[in-house]
C-alpha cells in the first residue's frame, strides 16, 4: 500500500523531502537622522591615500619647486646675459675695486684705534684725529675746498633731452665708484643735493644750470671712469637721448664751490 502511494505521487522511493527556503539575511537599516550629505562627507574624509599616490605627489612638488627656482635664476641673469666678455670683466673689476675700498677704510679705522690705544699722549693723539675728521667731514659737507686726482665729465645736450633724473643717476654712479667731492656747474654737490626741472631747464638745489653740464669729481680716476662706461650705464643712457658725455682724467682737480654750514634745528651733538 505504501509503495503504491509513492508510485502514484511521482516521487522515487527513499527520496528525502525538499528543504524549506531559509529566511533572507537582514540588511542594516540606515541610521535615523543622518542626511545624504553627511554620509557623502563620511565617505570622503578622512581621505584614503595610498603610498604610491603620496610618492607621486612628492615628486610633482619637487619638480615644480625646481622649475620655479630655474625660472627665477634665468630672470635674474637676463640683464647680463647679452653683455660682451670685456663688459663683464669691467663689471667684475668695478665690484672688486669697491670691495677693496671698503677693506681699506676698515683698515684705516683699525689703525686709528690702535694709535689711540698705544699712544703715550692719548689726549694729543685724539685731538689730531679730531681735526683730521673735521677736515674730512668739511669736504663731505661742502664747507671747505678740496683738490686731488679725479675726472672731469662734460655732458653736451644740444636737443635738451637730458632730464633731472639722468643727472641724479650720474651723481649716484660717481658716489658708488668712490667720488669724495663733486661740483657741477659751480654748485657743490652734498648729501641732500636735488635736481629739478625739465630738459633744457634744469636746476640743482634750486639754482638753474645750462648745458654743457660739467662735473668736477675728486676720486680715483681708475674707478670713476669705468663706472660711467659700464653697459647700460650713464654714457650709454645719454647716447640714447642724443647727448654726448666726455670723460677726462686729471692728476689734480679743484673743487672750490662751497656750501654754507647749516645749523640743525633739533639735532644736538651727543657724547656717546
Amino acid at each position: 500500500m505504501s509503495s503504491e502511494q509513492n508510485h502514484h505521487s511521482g516521487e522515487p522511493a527513499g527520496a528525502l523531502p525538499p528543504e524549506a527556503p531559509g529566511p533572507e539575511p537582514s540588511r542594516p537599516a540606515p541610521a535615523e537622522g543622518v542626511s545624504g550629505r553627511q554620509r557623502l562627507m563620511a565617505g570622503l574624509w578622512p581621505p584614503r591615500v595610498s603610498r604610491a599616490q603620496l610618492i607621486v605627489a612628492l615628486l610633482l612638488f619637487v619638480l615644480g619647486l625646481g622649475l620655479a627656482i630655474q625660472v627665477r635664476s634665468n630672470s635674474d641673469n637676463s640683464a647680463l646675459r647679452g653683455a660682451r666678455q670685456e663688459d663683464l670683466v669691467r663689471i667684475l673689476d668695478e665690484l672688486d675695486n669697491r670691495t677693496q675700498r671698503l677693506e681699506d677704510e676698515k683698515q684705516r679705522l683699525d689703525d686709528q684705534r690702535t694709535e689711540l690705544e698705544n699712544s703715550s699722549d692719548q689726549a694729543e693723539e685724539a685731538r689730531k684725529q679730531t681735526l683730521e675728521k673735521e677736515r674730512q667731514l668739511g669736504i663731505l659737507a661742502g664747507t671747505v675746498a678740496a683738490h686731488g686726482p679725479g675726472i672731469t665729465l662734460t655732458i653736451s645736450d644740444p636737443s635738451g633731452a637730458v632730464e633731472a633724473d639722468m643727472l641724479l643717476d650720474t651723481i649716484q654712479e660717481l658716489r658708488a665708484a668712490g667720488a669724495e667731492a663733486i661740483e657741477i656747474n659751480g654748485v657743490r654737490v652734498v648729501a641732500n643735493t636735488y635736481f629739478s626741472g625739465d630738459g633744457g631747464e634744469l636746476r640743482v638745489d634750486g639754482k638753474k644750470i645750462e648745458a654743457p653740464y660739467e662735473f668736477k669729481v675728486i676720486g680715483k680716476p681708475q674707478d670713476l671712469e669705468p663706472a660711467l662706461n659700464i653697459p647700460g650705464g650713464v654714457v650709454q643712457t645719454l647716447e640714447k637721448e642724443q647727448a654726448t658725455a666726455e670723460v677726462a682724467r686729471a692728476d689734480d682737480i679743484v673743487v672750490d664751490a662751497l656750501r654754507p654750514a647749516e645749523q640743525p634745528d633739533y639735532a644736538r651733538s651727543s657724547p656717546q
